[in-house]
């Protein structure tokens, strides 16, 4: 059975176990990372020496960073049906699954860090405010494309909603300001009507 590694309230454990549900693989998930460790463990750095979650064991096969692990479980369970055979649209993909990857690492970690994990004496607000304001430029381009498509890739779910879905969910539930993003919003409508997304995203921001 595939083995996931990772605490269910990180954003990029949630892409695999999403991605896992969607396509009907039987999975056991080991919570890692967090307050439950194992991260240093010699175990687990056996299997990932960056000492960072998501890792998955697929029997004997053993992977980790979540971007390349959704693509395998999609190549290898899915039938095309999250990733595209075709090259053109695997490549739109792609794209924005590497551009949620290297876009949001930063100012997503600012912003939660110093809004959810620390107390008002302890946050950085400087950097609070520079987290914030990126975000709302990342938002604001992913709503200008979902102006065209009703999906970030294109006409069908993807891959590429997966890797963005756990960012919009805490970026829309969030107690701040926010500008308006009509199609951004519409697709997150979209998102809910999906039970894995509520299953495995919609969980409380921690």
């Amino acid at each position: 059975m595939l083995k996931i590694w990772g605490r269910k309230n990180s954003s990029n454990v949630k892409k695999v176990l999403w991605c896992a549900e969607e396509l009907n693989i039987p999975y056991q998930q080991v919570d890692a990372g967090g307050s439950f460790g194992k991260l240093n463990d010699p175990e687990y750095r056996a299997l990932n020496p960056n000492g960072l979650v998501p890792t998955i064991q697929d029997g004997d096969f053993v992977l980790w960073e979540s971007n390349s692990i959704l693509r395998y479980l999609a190549s290898q369970y899915g039938n095309a049906s999250l990733y595209p055979a075709d090259n053109r649209k695997r490549a739109k993909v792609e794209q924005w699954m590497d551009w949620t990857a290297g876009s949001f690492a930063i100012p997503f970690r600012d912003l939660i860090f110093n809004l959810i994990r620390r107390t008002e004496d302890e946050r950085d607000h400087a950097a609070l405010e520079a987290g914030k304001e990126r975000c709302k430029e990342l938002f604001t381009l992913a709503d200008k494309a979902l102006s065209q498509t009703p999906y970030l890739a294109g006409e069908t779910f993807s891959l590429a909603d997966i890797a963005f879905g756990p960012f919009a969910y805490v970026w829309l539930e969030l107690p701040i300001e926010r500008p308006a993003l009509p199609y951004l919003t519409a697709w997150y409508e979209r998102m809910k009507q999906r039970p894995a997304f509520n299953q495995i995203v919609r969980i409380p921001i921690t």
